[in-house]
């Protein structure tokens, strides 16, 4: 019998250890992947929306012939600047919601536009068909 409890003790400080570090680290990695589709892009989506609501300037990037984040949220008169991780180079133009068109840029090079008006703005990539965003602007 004595030897049995040291054993069984043993087990459930093992059993209780592995549960609780178990749920921890899925539940971070169910939201991380099951926002973004992909590891990298669930994190790069993450981070973009909480320099949003401070006020601040917002940034999406150009990765991967992608914007992430694809959808973020933003305020009127805030500043909002695409950055070109890519090799390839990228454009930005609206579709509706606004009236902006940019250049042709390169890997390192960006664009910025200010929304002036609350509402849905979509927008693309004219270089690649399917590369396309949206900002949410509230006021």
């Amino acid at each position: 019998m004595r030897r049995a409890a040291p054993a069984l003790l043993l087990a459930a400080v093992l059993a209780l250890s592995a549960c609780g570090g178990g749920d921890s680290s899925s539940s971070s990695g169910d939201s991380g992947g099951g926002s973004g589709g992909s590891g990298g892009g669930g994190y790069g989506s993450m981070s973009p929306p909480a320099s949003s609501s401070g006020g601040g300037a917002s940034t999406v990037t150009m990765k991967g012939f992608a914007f992430s984040p694809k959808k973020a949220t933003v305020k009127v008169g805030q500043t909002v600047t695409w950055k070109n991780a890519d090799s390839a180079a990228h454009n930005v133009t609206a579709q509706s919601g606004a009236d902006f068109k940019s250049d042709n840029f390169a890997k390192g090079g960006s664009f910025a536009f200010k929304p002036t008006k609350a509402g849905t703005i979509t927008y693309e990539c004219t270089l690649h068909p399917g590369m396309t965003g949206e900002l949410d602007v509230t006021s």
